[in-house]
C-alpha cells in the first residue's frame, strides 16, 4: 500500500539557480545531491540529481541533464504546478518576500477552503504556497463535497458537448 510521497522529480536548467530558489528563497534544505554517470541501460551520461526536503520528509527533486534536450517553458497553472502547504502567517510573509525579491508573485487567491499565492521558479514551473482554512477538512471530505457526483456530471456534460 502507498504510504506517502517520497519525491516528485522535474528537470532544471541549472542546479545552482534551482538551489537558490528552493533552498535560499523557499527555505527547503538541500537534502541530497548525486551525479549519475551511467544509465541503468549502460549509456554514458552526466546528470546531477538534487533533493529538497519538506517538513514531512518528502522531497522535491530535480535533474540537471545538459546532454538531454528539454523544452523549458513557462507552465500554465492548469498544466503543471506544485502546491506546498504553509501556515497563514507564512503565506503572507512569503508573499511580501516574493514581491521584495522581484520574483513573479501572484495572489493571495481565495479558493474557499485554502488561500494561495503563486511564484514562478527559474525553470518556468508554477509554485503554489497554500494555507488551509478552518473548513479545509470538510471541504476535502468526498462524502461532504460529493466529489464522485461532480465528476459524473462533468463526464455527462462533456459527452453531451462532444455529441
Amino acid at each position: 500500500m502507498i504510504k506517502g510521497l517520497h519525491h516528485n522529480a522535474y528537470r532544471c536548467r541549472d542546479a545552482e539557480e534551482t538551489r537558490r530558489f528552493y533552498e535560499d528563497f523557499l527555505g527547503l534544505p538541500l537534502a541530497n545531491a548525486f551525479r549519475i554517470r551511467e544509465t541503468k541501460s549502460g549509456r554514458a551520461t552526466d546528470v546531477l540529481h538534487t533533493f529538497y526536503r519538506l517538513d514531512d520528509g518528502s522531497c522535491l527533486a530535480f535533474f540537471e541533464a545538459p546532454d538531454m534536450p528539454f523544452e523549458f517553458k513557462a507552465q500554465h497553472d492548469y498544466d503543471l504546478h506544485i502546491a506546498l502547504e504553509v501556515s497563514q502567517e507564512d503565506l503572507h510573509r512569503m508573499f511580501d518576500k516574493g514581491k521584495a525579491a522581484g520574483i513573479e508573485t501572484r495572489g493571495i487567491s481565495d479558493h474557499g477552503f485554502i488561500d494561495s499565492i503563486y511564484f514562478r521558479d527559474p525553470n518556468g514551473y508554477v509554485i503554489e504556497l497554500t494555507a488551509k482554512r478552518a473548513n479545509h477538512d470538510r471541504a476535502m471530505d468526498p462524502v461532504a463535497n460529493g466529489a464522485r457526483g461532480v465528476l459524473a456530471a462533468w463526464q455527462a456534460d462533456k459527452t453531451r458537448r462532444a455529441g
